[in-house]
């Protein structure tokens, strides 16, 4: 089987963190779609949309496409989740997941981005894409003045809060798991705007449970901020890394 033909999921971390891929071949001229849902969608029914929309853009009958919506809350069971982490089965649905990671939380204060692109017209180049998917999270924060930090060996990205002199103190801000099918990603990100931060501790997020690792937003970190502040700043970096949007409507 080639390796185009075959579907992957990856947990998603830049691997060899000191020797960054260049960004260059993950532009192209071609605009996506970018679009907007109001109100909560429902996993199952998103994950169905994109798996659609995925087939569709390796057909050809479909442009590339950036979905962003909220969740109600439900946990999601990544590849690698271990049953141990999900700490309270009955606190919400929970849904497996085909994205590579582990469990992960989404809910109501969160925007969820899915990430429908033809990584053929990209370079074909998983790791870059990857490290793509955390630049554009790591400049999306900076909009806010918060610095976003990737960590060897952690998923996701991460504001470090130690204090002078003090323990570690480093939370993660924002989730990534895609998969990779005939060379079309879906699924996508995750940043934390204003959710409602205890319902992380129904899991081990991402099956980190050390001392000092915890969980943030940005109204945690005291910035006032709205998933259309969020929005726009998410649009903004997107553009300067993937490719020129054009608003699109919301999948029926």
């Amino acid at each position: 089987m080639r390796h185009a033909t075959q579907t992957r999921a990856y947990p998603l971390q830049s691997p060899r963190l000191n020797h960054p891929p260049a960004l260059a071949g993950l532009k192209t001229a071609t605009p996506v779609q970018w679009a907007v849902s109001s109100g909560y969608v429902g996993y199952e029914e998103a994950v169905s949309t994109m798996e659609a929309r995925a087939a569709a853009i390796r057909a050809g009958d479909a442009p590339e496409l950036v979905w962003l919506l909220e969740h109600p809350p439900l946990y999601t069971a990544g590849t690698g989740a271990k049953p141990g982490d999900l700490l309270a089965p009955d606190r919400f649905p929970v849904f497996k997941a085909s994205r590579g990671g582990q469990y992960t939380y989404h809910g109501p204060g969160q925007r969820v981005a899915y990430v429908m692109l033809d990584l053929e017209q990209r370079g074909k180049d998983i790791r870059r894409f990857v490290f793509g998917l955390e630049e554009w999270i790591i400049e999306t924060l900076a909009a806010f003045n918060v610095r976003g930090e990737r960590r060897e060996g952690r998923v996701g990205v991460w504001v470090d809060r130690t204090a002078p002199g003090g323990q570690l103190r480093e939370d993660k801000i924002a989730a990534i798991g895609v998969r990779i099918r005939r060379w079309v990603s879906f699924h996508g990100i995750s940043i934390n705007v204003e959710p409602e931060l205890s319902h992380f501790t129904g899991i081990t997020p991402c099956g980190i449970d050390e001392a000092g690792l915890g969980v943030t937003s940005l109204v945690d970190l005291g910035l006032p901020a709205t998933l259309d502040d969020m929005d726009a700043a998410l649009k903004s970096a997107f553009e300067e890394i993937f490719s020129n949007v054009q608003d699109a409507a919301a999948p029926a």
